[in-house]
């Protein structure tokens, strides 16, 4: 078949890459100059299985709740008046519980484990450097209440076949000794040491230059601006090309992998999609002093902010706001990353001379991304990863791929249709 993918990040581009080798003729549509340069651009930089569980909990909707009126809180929520956002808060106090936790919890586990397996065959293969370390992940605890919770965490995931291992305050500073000038006191923390960490931007592009070798075509300064569908499926697509001329583009099926703006594009079909964005923010340092700056990746519990080397930067990233689309920068919490890797490695990095960067995570109420076959018999969804975008993103290519081919996935998902 011919397919046409919407979106070049992660997600759009893995979704390219797995239709081409399974026989079909793809070709990308995306509004920027190239591959990544939105959500996909300077995340956290973490395959996080150890972390694939839904912010939808009881447990943390305490936290939010205790949070209000922080202006440095780790997750901040921004109402306004938009039905869609309130719609979505909604949900999200649906899934918080107990039965719903469980089942997003094994449906998010299970695309993370066999992504994370398939970003593995895919960087044998193809050869493909972006700067990945296979040093685990590491989260400490400075809240003895926290670390205590942290147990029940980690004991279930176990029992979902991830390895969260529990280590006292000792453990953690012999697993990163970097940790060691750190200003407040670790009470313990949980490492995983399958998990890895890597720069998604390097990834995809490479990833969209081996898809383009192999025969898909690529579309880019061009926006979708929308769908027509005749007699149940989508016949056209109308796209708005560089020099603001209209194209038509006529494919057998359409895979929707606009992230945050997949709602825009479905609304005017009735088709739901659950999808708002949670905005991020990340710093990224030039290392001053490798020595004394970290290699395995860093999560701190306490503060919601992930550090991971990316060669000779670190990257330091963190903070949702559920508000609006804006990406406009926040002053205090890009001066928040950077008092946080000040307080972790005075002397590790050139904080003279940082990047900032804020990107607008897709996030579905109950953390499960939406992937699989909408209502409209040719249009398929892969949205709604939140900030797992790059733990789950070769997976979730892989199995819309097998969906649209026909072919049953080889994980168990609430897969759409």
């Amino acid at each position: 078949m011919k397919i046409a993918v919407f979106g070049a990040g992660i997600i759009g581009v893995s979704s390219a890459w797995w239709l081409a080798r399974a026989g079909h003729e793809v070709e990308v549509i995306d509004r920027r100059a190239g591959a990544a340069l939105e959500t996909s651009r300077a995340n956290g930089g973490q395959i996080s299985v150890c972390y694939a569980e839904p912010w939808a909990s009881v447990h943390t909707l305490k936290k939010v709740l205790r949070w209000i009126g922080r202006a440095d809180a780790p997750l901040r929520v921004s109402l306004r008046l938009d039905p869609r956002q309130w719609l979505w808060c909604a949900r999200y106090l649906y899934e918080c519980r107990a039965p719903r936790f469980a089942a997003n919890l094994r449906a998010m586990v299970a695309l993370a484990q066999y992504s994370r397996a398939t970003l593995r065959e895919l960087r044998a293969e193809l050869g493909i450097d972006y700067d990945h370390l296979e040093r685990g992940i590491l989260a400490f605890y400075r809240d003895p209440r926290e670390f205590e919770h942290a147990r029940a965490s980690a004991a279930l995931m176990r029992e979902l076949g991830v390895d969260r291992r529990i280590v006292d305050a000792a453990e953690v500073l012999r697993i990163e000794p970097a940790l060691a000038a750190a200003r407040d006191p670790i009470v313990g923390g949980d490492f995983t040491a399958d998990d890895e960490s890597g720069d998604v931007h390097l990834f995809t592009r490479a990833l969209a230059e081996r898809a383009r070798d192999a025969g898909v075509a690529f579309r880019f300064n061009t926006r979708v601006s929308r769908l027509v569908p005749v007699d149940g499926r989508i016949s056209v697509a109308e796209l708005i090309e560089p020099d603001g001329f209209f194209r038509s583009l006529h494919a057998d099926a359409y895979v929707v992998a606009l992230g945050s703006f997949s709602p825009m594009l479905l609304a005017p079909l009735g088709i739901s999609c659950p999808v708002w964005p949670a905005k991020g923010y990340s710093a990224t340092f030039r290392l001053r002093d490798p020595a004394a700056a970290p290699v395995v990746s860093l999560v701190d519990q306490e503060a919601k902010i992930v550090t991971s080397r990316l060669g000779d930067h670190l990257r330091v990233a963190g903070t949702a706001e559920i508000g609006g689309y804006s990406r406009a920068l926040d002053t205090g919490r890009c001066n928040q990353l950077a008092q946080h890797a000040r307080s972790l490695f005075p002397s590790a990095l050139d904080f003279d001379n940082v990047q900032f960067w804020s990107g607008l995570r897709p996030t579905t109420p109950s953390n499960v991304p939406l992937i699989g076959r909408s209502r409209i018999r040719n249009l398929y969804l892969n949205t709604g990863h939140g900030s797992l975008g790059w733990t789950m993103g070769a997976g979730s290519g892989r199995v819309l791929a097998d969906l649209v081919s026909g072919r049953t996935p080889d994980i168990r998902f609430p897969f759409l249709d």
